[in-house]
């Protein structure tokens, strides 16, 4: 009789084990916790930045055409340009575009919480009125900007002979030299805070100032240093007058000045 219950041995093949190479995982373990520390650090140090460097003190210097007020909107234009570190970056002497009179603009830390605005405006000499626009060029005649708006401060240069004008390229006149007269007049007129209504250029480039219903009349640019600092001292004697202020031959040691009043 056969033996019930015996059992049979299977036998059957064995999977190999899976070896684990521990100095391996441990390196990537101090890999990853080094990656996460640094995220860690890196995320502190932002929430570090956006508090501590917050803008609350603003200084603008260099603007002329615009207030400090219509120059802090353009830089902090949206709500995450509040950040003084980001500012600085942005705004390292960036060239503005879009924007009629500025050419560059540079945002400085002063403290964590304070930047100064430092505004570099074109330089601009004088304006033409033509076909309806305001246009603006510099010392050496270019137009810089064209506007629909007359921007106060900047005088009007009239008397000068062109047939067509482009911006971002030169006055078409004879005369070149006649830009350079006109800068230094307006650079005496700032310094001596003299504000002309319009200058006026001859056939001869003898220059005319108007002062509402005064005229006055300088001659060439000889002695024109001298002639402008006698005018500061002139002008408050005859204002709300109407006529003619005679400077064309003045020179330092002048003691009489003709005024012909209409």
């Amino acid at each position: 009789m056969k033996e019930r219950g015996k059992q049979r041995k299977v036998y059957r093949k064995q999977r190999p084990s899976k070896q684990y190479d521990l100095p391996k995982i441990k390196k990537n373990g101090k890999k990853l916790l080094r990656v996460l520390g640094g995220l860690a650090v890196l995320f502190l140090l932002l929430i570090i930045i956006a508090n501590v460097y917050h803008v609350k003190i603003i200084t603008v210097e260099g603007n002329i055409h615009y207030s400090n007020d219509e120059i802090v909107a353009m830089v902090m234009e949206k709500k995450w340009e509040q950040n003084s570190v980001y500012l600085s970056l942005k705004y390292r002497k960036k060239d503005i575009s879009g924007i009629p009179f500025i050419e560059k603009i540079s945002v400085n830390i002063v403290a964590p919480d304070e930047i100064k605005i430092v505004v570099y405006e074109k330089a601009v000499a004088g304006y033409i009125e033509y076909l309806g626009k305001y246009m603006y060029f510099d010392k050496d005649g270019i137009i810089v900007e064209t506007s629909k708006d007359r921007t106060e401060g900047i005088p009007e240069i009239t008397g000068l002979k062109f047939d067509y004008v482009v911006l971002h390229q030169e006055l078409p006149i004879e005369n070149k030299e006649i830009f350079q007269s006109i800068l230094d007049m307006t650079q005496l007129l700032e310094k001596y805070q003299i504000h002309t209504d319009k200058i006026y250029f001859d056939k001869d480039n003898q220059m005319i100032l108007y002062f509402q219903d005064i005229k006055v009349r300088l001659g060439d640019i000889t002695n024109i240093d001298d002639k402008i600092i006698r005018l500061k001292s002139v002008l408050p004697k005859i204002e709300g007058e109407k006529g003619i202020l005679h400077m064309e031959n003045f020179e330092k040691n002048s003691t009489n000045i003709i005024f012909n009043k209409d």
